[in-house]
């Protein structure tokens, strides 16, 4: 983007050199969530995946479900629950980040990924 910008002689807007990535996040946390699976081990030896969101403006983190076994059905109810939610609750938010990791084989069921 730099290249193209210098070769048409623009040069970047004042405000967007010293906008840091802290910056960015607090002009847009009311826009924004993040989700992703916290993995956890339960007394009886079985592992369980959590699906959690945070909204950055509140810094409010909601649990979506856990299962032992999630698939790529399964998050998308959960993420369709929690639309209907934030619509109930009148939350603006209007980007999702999901932190899922192919590494972890969590959709080793329902995706071609080798683990």
């Amino acid at each position: 983007m730099w290249e193209i910008l210098k070769q048409e002689g623009l040069d970047p807007a004042p405000e967007r050199v010293s906008t840091t990535w802290a910056d960015f996040l607090r002009s847009q946390a009311d826009a924004l969530l993040a989700a992703d699976f916290i993995e956890t081990i339960t007394l009886n030896g079985q592992r369980q995946y959590i699906l959690a969101v945070i909204e950055h403006t509140t810094r409010r983190i909601r649990v979506l479900g856990t299962t032992a076994h999630p698939s790529a059905s399964w998050v998308t109810q959960a993420i369709r629950n929690l639309v209907m939610d934030l619509h109930d609750a009148d939350c603006r938010a209007r980007f999702l980040s999901l932190f899922f990791k192919v590494r972890d084989c969590v959709w080793r069921s329902e995706t071609s990924v080798a683990c």
